[in-house]
């Protein structure tokens, strides 16, 4: 049996959420054996059996703009497919990523209220929308289309509710009188959440795997790590200003990110 290699260029895949649904759309297709994303050249490269037609409408019903550039026959032994063990590796190293999320999502949305800090809040809360998109691909990876697409939205939805109510919060407090943040707090909380994004970052980059899910994950992390120099940088301006304003902006900015990844999750899944 003929394996192929064929190369799609889409536009639109510049999102962990998009790799993701794409990952778990195509894997409905028996004949997809291996999933190679570009990001930097918004490609996508299949290894499969049989006509890439297929493919090209499955993709086709996910309403994103895909382009086929060109498929050619290729070596097995060149590509050799992921094997259970390496399946099982990746798993457990999303899980170990999805934990270091959940955790520092808990300890920032804790200290966050102590604190009175919107951008550990928001921080959190980022760590928070990470984590329900590693959960999403672990927990229906195998399952039914119309399954897969439910969670996605009931994911997109829940992360918009969380985006919503953290920008009403952080408009109510740029206007109401509100004590200034603990800087101390804030820097120190998320050093150690930049610390553990970093470590997450080390053990993905590691890992070398160009799959959809772990360059998903990659990208989550490393959007993780500027959030969190964000609200160091925002505890300095606090100390420095001693106003509330510099959280205010961090937590702002961080939300805007959460509701961008939202609405991409919806359009993709609806």
């Amino acid at each position: 049996m003929n394996l192929y290699r064929t190369v799609f260029t889409i536009p639109q895949l510049d999102c962990p959420a998009e790799e993701q649904l794409i990952k778990m759309h195509l894997a409905q297709l028996p004949q997809v054996k291996q999933l190679i994303f570009d990001l930097a050249r918004h490609q996508l490269t299949v290894l499969h059996s049989g006509q890439w037609q297929d493919i090209e409408v499955a993709l086709q019903n996910l309403n994103l703009k895909v382009t086929f550039c060109h498929c050619q026959v290729t070596n097995p032994e060149t590509n050799p497919l992921n094997s259970s063990i390496n399946q099982a590796q990746q798993r457990h190293l999303l899980i170990v990523v999805l934990v270091i999320n959940l955790l520092f999502f808990f300890a920032e949305v804790v200290f966050g209220i102590l604190a009175d800090s919107m951008g550990l809040l928001a921080d959190g809360l980022d760590m928070l929308a990470d984590s329900l998109v590693y959960g999403m691909a672990l927990f229906v990876v195998g399952s039914k289309e119309k399954y897969q697409r439910q969670v996605a939205r009931i994911s997109g939805y829940f992360q918009l509710s969380l985006a919503m109510f953290g920008f009403a919060e952080t408009l109510r407090r740029f206007v109401g009188q509100e004590l200034v943040p603990h800087f101390g707090t804030m820097m120190t909380v998320s050093f150690f959440a930049l610390l553990g994004n970093a470590i997450s970052f080390y053990l993905l980059q590691k890992n070398q795997n160009p799959q959809a899910h772990m360059q998903a994950s990659l990208i989550f992390t490393s959007s993780d790590m500027i959030a969190n120099a964000g609200v160091i940088l925002a505890g300095f301006l606090v100390w420095l200003l001693d106003s509330k304003i510099p959280d205010l902006i961090i937590g702002l900015i961080v939300f805007f990110m959460v509701t961008r990844g939202a609405l991409r999750i919806l359009k993709i899944s609806s």
